[in-house]
């Protein structure tokens, strides 16, 4: 499948700090065979792929449409339609499928949150093949 995560409030703080479980769950998500992608509404976000050094986990960074989704693919220059997104925004996640993701616990200590992706993204799966 191909995935795309949101950056801000999903794999980054407010105060740009790494979410607990990114480098792990994002690389599980590749090492099983899906392609994974980095969007947000505020562009590219490689300066954050830099950063964290997360460069072996996105294919590609792109610009996130913020309304009409599906039809500001091609003008954001996204080739493909995203299969799964995990995002903290709900209506993204309406748009193309996909897990809303609460923002970070303040104690980032206990936030668990990309752990409870990767199992709802399993449990899709699952779902999918057993359609």
């Amino acid at each position: 499948m191909k995935i795309f995560f949101d950056c801000d409030e999903t794999i980054i703080t407010w105060d740009v700090r790494l979410r607990p479980g990114v480098k792990e769950v994002i690389g599980r998500l590749k090492d099983d065979g899906h392609e994974i992608y980095l969007w947000s509404g505020n562009g590219p976000r490689w300066e954050i792929v830099r950063r964290f050094e997360l460069h072996d986990l996105f294919l590609d960074c792109y610009w996130k449409p913020l309304y009409r989704h599906h039809e500001r693919l091609e003008e954001l220059g996204i080739p493909f339609t995203p299969d799964f997104v995990i995002d903290d925004h709900q209506e993204v996640v309406d748009a193309f499928g996909g897990v809303r993701i609460e923002v970070p616990a303040h104690e980032l200590s206990s936030d668990r949150e990309l752990w409870r992706v990767y199992d709802v993204i399993e449990q899709y799966i699952q779902n999918l093949e057993g359609s």
